[in-house]
């Protein structure tokens, strides 16, 4: 898969990370994108929850570059080096966000959820 990098800035301090586009990851687990992307699939998310419990969403529109210019980025390296440690093996960056609560390190898994309706 293409790898991607990109560019943050938090307290002074600029990193660079690496990985490959959270919609390409999608895209190969077979996630509706571009012109499939629409109906039931518009009702699903991805919930990103870090080995400590925080978890993060976002809906699958707001992910796919046909609907919009967003860039979020599963990272496994910071400046050229395997995170680890305090970090874990993966990292969540969504670098275009004004505040960083959406990024989530120690990141083990990603679930993609589809909202269902309540028989009310």
């Amino acid at each position: 898969m293409p790898r991607a990098s990109v560019r943050t800035t938090n307290n002074g301090i600029e990193t660079v990370y690496e990985g490959v586009w959270l919609h390409e990851v999608l895209k190969k687990a077979g996630v509706p994108q571009g012109s499939d992307l629409r109906g039931k699939a518009l009702a699903s998310y991805v919930l990103a929850e870090a080995q400590d419990g925080y978890q993060v969403v976002f809906s699958l529109g707001e992910l796919d570059p046909a609907f919009i210019d967003n860039e979020i980025l599963p990272a496994d390296t910071a400046d050229g080096k395997p995170l680890s440690g305090a970090q874990g093996r993966f990292r969540l960056e969504a670098p275009k966000e004004k505040q960083g609560s959406r990024s989530v390190r120690m990141l083990p898994r990603l679930e993609v959820v589809q909202v269902r309706k309540s028989s009310s």
